[in-house]
């Protein structure tokens, strides 16, 4: 009972619990998205997007009130579920929030068309600046780890993947590029309409919009089909600094397995510097910075390409185990380099253990926090903790566990256990040390054959 004169207090409502602490804000309840249908014009000149989303998803329980992410730089005016409005939608602390008249019983198909716009930038994160930025002519989208919002409303985390349709009109001059096969390309008057298919799940991160003044050009039909898209003053220099990605390719599908994405993969550069590369599926983005006509970020062509296998097709399902998309990637690089007759792997792993030495042990690589998820350690300790298990396993068993790996979680999400768990299988005695030492201590364990 309350005591007279005194109100009682109010209740919150309970907060649903947080399905990812390294982004306590993303990631939301009650239903399982299985396609985004995305219809969008943008005008460069003046940075303004408007959209309509439609959203297919199932639910996962009786459903009368549910949230999406968006950021708060793009305004929503018109929100139906299954044709019907609800009975209610707000957005305001980057959640759309959506509550229906009738509920939704666990189970059913659920169709949500969301009508948005306004002037979108990119959203202020612990790593910086994410999502959608304006270039000096034209549009970059580098969405990890959660900046898919910044352009489209979703379920923005990786253990959401779907397919998509990107249907994106913007004035002529520019290229737009997009996830997936482009299946058409509409030229009206002062605009032209892309339409992309993203056939295969793809997490929201990994879904992007490249807009500039660039020219297109096909690189090889095998064993891959692969293009580019570009600044037409950077294209000597690009033939060269790029020109041995289809060895790559041959490569990595010999020790990952078959590339994973039909509609193959794109390079885009921009015409401005960017401090790194980006990553998205079927596709990677490179600053002019990065062809120089030295080949001086061949090292990153190689780690931008193999993300394709590793974070893009086999994703981890949590942040904390990001390093089986960097430490793979960043190991692809030291197998490129001894296959184009720089230092073996093996020399590049003893190396950056020696460097790795020096600096401070107060990383978990299997749970880094979000402040360290991108220090340099996760990748190098990452890469250095599969040249650990190469020295033990051998090269026969350890290239094929990578087949394995990367066949048995084809465009699914993992977690650091399935890994270990696989590789249980191709070791004759327990690995429990090696993983306790390399993903579970901060101290750097010593690189060795035993």
């Amino acid at each position: 009972m309350t005591k007279p004169g005194k109100k009682a207090a109010k209740r919150l409502p309970p907060r649903p619990p947080v399905i990812d602490p390294y982004l306590p804000q993303n990631g939301n309840y009650g239903y399982r998205v299985s396609r985004y249908e995305l219809e969008l014009e943008y005008k460069v000149a003046i940075n303004r997007l408007t959209g309509t989303a439609t959203i297919t998803a199932v639910t996962l329980a009786t459903l009368k009130e549910f949230t999406l992410d968006l950021a708060d730089a793009l305004g929503v005016s018109k929100v139906t579920v299954n044709g019907r409005r609800p009975e209610h939608f707000g957005h305001r602390a980057g959640k759309i929030t959506i509550k229906l008249v009738t509920a939704i019983p666990a189970g059913a198909a659920m169709t949500i068309v969301i009508r948005y716009g306004g002037s979108p930038r990119a959203i202020n994160s612990v790593w910086g600046d994410v999502g959608f930025e304006e270039l000096s002519n034209g549009v970059l989208v580098a969405g990890q780890p959660n900046g898919a919002a910044s352009w489209f409303p979703c379920d923005d985390h990786p253990s959401s993947k779907a397919s998509y349709r990107f249907v994106i009109s913007s004035d002529s001059p520019y290229c737009v590029v997009s996830n997936g096969e482009l299946v058409s390309r509409r030229v009206r008057a002062a605009h032209t309409t892309w339409t992309y298919e993203q056939p295969e799940p793809m997490a929201p991160y990994l879904a992007t919009l490249q807009i500039g003044d660039y020219q297109t050009i096909k690189l090889a039909k095998n064993p891959i089909s692969m293009n580019a898209a570009l600044p037409s003053r950077l294209r000597e220099r690009f033939e060269h600094d790029f020109g041995r990605q289809p060895q790559m390719m041959k490569l990595f599908i010999k020790q990952f397995g078959p590339y994973p994405f039909a509609a193959g993969y794109t390079v885009v550069v921009t015409d401005d510097d960017l401090e790194i590369p980006l990553e998205a599926q079927g596709i990677s983005v490179f600053g002019a910075n990065h062809c120089d006509g030295e080949r001086h970020s061949e090292r990153l062509v190689a780690h931008e390409l193999a993300h394709q296998w590793f974070g893009n097709s086999v994703t981890a399902r949590r942040w904390r185990d990001i390093w089986l998309h960097e430490g793979f990637a960043c190991y692809a690089e030291w197998l490129w380099s001894e296959e184009s007759g720089g230092p073996s792997a093996d020399a590049r792993a003893r190396h950056y253990h020696q460097k790795l030495k020096d600096l401070p042990q107060d990383l978990i690589l299997a749970d880094p926090g979000p402040q360290l998820m991108f220090d340099d350690r996760v990748y190098k300790r990452g890469a250095l903790t599969l040249h650990a298990l190469r020295l033990r396993l051998g090269d026969t068993k350890f290239f094929a566990l990578l087949q394995d790996w990367t066949t048995r979680y084809r465009h699914s999400t993992v977690i650091t256990d399935d890994f270990t768990g696989l590789a249980a299988a191709y070791s004759d005695e327990s690995l429990r040390p090696l993983w306790t030492a390399w993903l579970y201590e901060k101290q750097l364990p010593p690189l060795d054959r035993k």
